[in-house]
C-alpha cells in the first residue's frame, strides 16, 4: 500500500514537470521579444518666457546677466505659474522686481509612442526689465505656440499673436512672419520678431515672439539693458517610425504564415533535421527523465 501511495504522486510529478517545460519555453521567448520591442517615444518641450539679458549698472563697469525662465518644461510635464520675479545685486538695492505678470501662463509638453506635442498659452501679460519698474517692456493680450510631431506625418509648427501689442508704452501693429521696430527717444528700442516657425522631417519649433532689446533707462542704478526675450516657445521631435517587420500587414504575400520567433527557414530545417520546437521537446524529455528517476527512488524507499 505504501509503495502504491508513493508511485502515484511520482507519476503525476513527472507529467506536471513535462507540461511546465513545454509551456514555459514559448512564454519566456515571447517575453524576451516584448522586452526588445520597445518604442522610441517622441520628445517635446514648452516655455512661456525666457530671458537672455545683460544689465549694465550706472557706472558701466559691472555687467549682471539676467537669465530666467517661466514654466519651462519637457515632456511629460505641464506648468501654470503666472508670475515671475527676479533679484539682481546692485539693482534697486537687491530688492526683487517683477519680470512677468500674466492672467494666463501655461506650458504643456506630452509624448507617446505615436505623437509628441509642445504647447504654450500666454494671456494678459506684462513684461518688465530692470530699471523700468513702471513702464512695461511689452504688454500682450494673448499669444500661443504649438509644435506637433506625429510618427509618419509631417511635423507642424504654428504660433499666433492675438489682440493689441504695446511696446514701451506705444501701441504697435506687428506683421506676421516679419519684424517690427519700436523706438522711444530717451528710453530705447525694441525689435519684435513675430511668429518664428521651423520644421524638418522629424522636428518642429515655434516661437510666438522674440524681442531684441536695447534700452537705457538710467533708473535704479541701471544704465543699459541688452539682449533677447523669448515668449511662448514650443518644440517637438517625432517618435521613431515603427519598423516594417513589426507590422503584421506589411508582408507582400497575403498567404504567408507567421513564423515562430527564433525559427529558421525551410531550407535550414531541411539541413538540420530540426524545427523551432526542438529545444522545448528536448527540455520536456529531460524533465521526464529527471522526474521518472525521482519516482523510482521514492518507490524503492517505499518498499523498504
Amino acid at each position: 500500500m505504501n509503495g502504491n501511495n508513493f508511485r502515484l504522486p511520482a507519476r503525476r510529478l513527472a507529467a506536471i514537470a513535462a507540461a511546465t517545460v513545454m509551456t514555459a519555453g514559448p512564454a519566456v521567448l515571447a517575453g524576451a521579444g516584448a522586452a526588445h520591442a520597445t518604442e522610441d517615444h517622441g520628445r517635446a518641450s514648452a516655455v512661456v518666457l525666457r530671458t537672455g539679458l545683460d544689465v549694465h549698472l550706472a557706472n558701466k563697469t559691472v555687467n549682471v546677466p539676467l537669465a530666467v525662465s517661466l514654466n519651462e518644461v519637457k515632456a511629460p510635464a505641464d506648468a501654470q505659474r503666472s508670475t515671475l520675479s527676479a533679484r539682481l545685486d546692485g539693482v534697486d538695492g537687491g530688492q526683487p522686481f517683477s519680470v512677468l505678470r500674466a492672467d494666463v501662463a501655461t506650458a504643456k509638453a506630452t509624448e507617446s509612442a505615436t505623437k509628441a506635442e509642445g504647447r504654450t498659452d500666454l494671456a494678459g501679460a506684462r513684461i518688465h526689465v530692470p530699471g523700468l519698474p513702471l513702464l512695461s517692456l511689452i504688454e500682450l493680450e494673448g499669444v500661443t505656440s504649438r509644435a506637433t510631431c506625429e510618427a509618419g506625418k509631417k511635423p507642424v509648427a504654428e504660433s499666433d499673436v492675438a489682440g493689441a501689442v504695446t511696446v514701451l508704452g506705444k501701441k504697435v501693429t506687428v506683421s506676421a512672419g516679419g519684424t517690427t521696430e519700436v523706438k522711444v527717444p530717451g528710453v530705447g528700442e525694441v525689435t519684435l520678431d513675430l511668429s518664428r516657425t521651423k520644421t524638418t522631417s522629424r522636428t518642429a519649433a515655434a516661437t510666438a515672439l522674440e524681442l531684441k532689446v536695447s534700452v537705457n533707462p538710467l533708473k535704479l542704478n541701471v544704465a543699459e539693458v541688452e539682449g533677447t526675450v523669448t515668449l511662448a516657445g514650443a518644440t517637438c521631435e517625432s517618435p521613431a517610425a515603427a519598423s516594417s517587420s513589426s507590422d503584421p500587414g506589411s508582408g507582400s504575400d497575403s498567404s504567408s504564415e507567421v513564423k515562430p520567433q527564433g525559427g529558421g527557414s525551410g531550407s535550414d530545417l531541411a539541413e538540420t533535421g530540426s524545427n523551432s520546437m526542438t529545444p522545448y521537446v528536448a527540455g520536456g524529455a529531460v524533465a521526464l527523465l529527471a522526474a521518472g528517476g525521482g519516482a523510482v527512488v521514492l518507490a524503492r524507499r517505499g518498499r523498504g
